[in-house]
């Protein structure tokens, strides 16, 4: 397994609890759990690294565990406790000195030190209806909270008694009604205090903290359905969006102008990330395909199947397509989610012979359609 895992530099959770990792280089994708034990409570809902090495991967599952995985072993070296199933499932994680940050549904934003026990972690009350956590890449004790009817909230989590930046619900529209709230993904923009925001109500919101001005810089808004990811480019200046129609596009984020679209998608994209060096974005969602697309012409790179519906997707910073020097030899994995593929066997219909009930009624349609041409017949004479 620790030579399959080292060649794969795309990283999937799928809603099986199934870690999938994809290698471009040699085009093959590999299944990294215990087909045995699956279950739907280990549905794999974020991940992110776990060093700055990229060596470990930590997948936030269903069930409120956090499971690492090593890249260079290729198995799963712990797991811990680090929510409860009822207080919804997990919408952010990150990691910052050597601690994990996780959030939940409900709105509570937790700190677990290395060692420590649940008595001894930071809490954050971020309000409910939280539908996504992400952390500042350039301050990592920085973290931005949003959600339905919860608006763009930035914690400082060295302290964490109150938000350092509460965002303000755009003006009421042309009929003087308030516009619903309902942040479903953020992002940092790089070299520069501003955020960006992707709403169920088709907007992307640009904010500025650095100003007294609370409500939006910027404000766009691309297609016709709700938006659910987004990912910042390397190059600056624009971002990328996708939808649940499996639409995704390109924003300028100074004129709120769409650049382009990216074609191929199915269905409801789930998982969005941009590289952060190469012209290139990743996207996954129901249609159960990884998707590759080139930033700069718009073109389709990279296309697999991985026969799982997927809920997010990690990206290497180093080459895609890089070979890695590995010793011994390397198997496709081909075990893949046999239990979904047994459900849909069982719920279709099987086709059978016509039975002698079926064959009945036929013979005795066509016996009185019979009649009734011979009565019209006689009547018009």
């Amino acid at each position: 397994m620790a030579a399959k895992s080292q060649l794969c530099s795309i990283w999937l959770g799928s809603e099986t609890g199934i870690l999938k990792g994809v290698s471009l280089s040699k085009k093959q994708a590999f299944n990294f759990c215990e087909m045995s034990h699956l279950s739907r409570d280990q549905e794999v809902c974020v991940m992110a690294w776990g060093d700055t090495y990229e060596s470990e991967v930590l997948v936030g599952c269903v069930n409120g565990t956090v499971r690492t995985f090593s890249t260079d072993k290729g198995i799963f070296t712990g797991s811990r406790e680090c929510g409860d199933p009822s207080q919804g499932r997990f919408t952010g994680l990150a990691v910052t000195d050597s601690s994990w940050i996780t959030c939940v549904e409900s709105g509570l934003v937790k700190v677990w030190k290395e060692g420590s026990t649940e008595s001894d972690t930071v809490e954050i009350n971020a309000g409910s209806g939280i539908c996504r956590m992400r952390q500042n890449p350039s301050q990592k004790h920085h973290v931005a909270t949003g959600g339905k009817e919860n608006p763009l909230k930035v914690w400082d989590l060295e302290k964490p008694d109150k938000a350092i930046f509460t965002a303000k619900n755009v003006a009421h529209d042309w009929l003087d009604l308030r516009v619903p709230v309902w942040v479903r993904d953020i992002g940092f923009i790089p070299d520069s205090d501003k955020i960006v925001t992707c709403t169920g109500h088709q907007q992307v919101h640009v904010y500025d903290p650095s100003t007294p001005q609370r409500r939006p810089v910027m404000e766009a808004k691309f297609g016709e359905y709700p938006l659910t990811a987004l990912s910042l480019p390397a190059s600056q200046g624009t971002v990328v969006v996708g939808n649940t129609h499996g639409e995704l596009a390109i924003l300028d984020l100074r004129k709120g102008l769409v650049r382009g679209c990216l074609k191929g998608l199915a269905g409801s994209v789930r998982g969005l990330q941009c590289h952060p060096s190469l012209p290139l974005v990743a996207s996954c969602g129901l249609d159960r395909f990884l998707r590759v697309h080139s930033l700069e012409d718009r073109s389709l790179q990279h296309k697999v199947y991985l026969k799982s519906r997927l809920n997010c997707v990690l990206l290497s910073s180093r080459e895609l397509e890089s070979s890695t020097d590995v010793t011994g030899d390397v198997e496709e994995v081909k075990a893949e989610d046999e239990k979904d593929e047994d459900e849909i066997w069982d719920t279709m219909e099987t086709v059978t012979e016509k039975s002698k009930k079926r064959i009945a009624q036929e013979e005795e349609e066509v016996v009185t359609g019979g009649k009734e041409k011979k009565k019209r017949k006689v009547a018009k004479k």
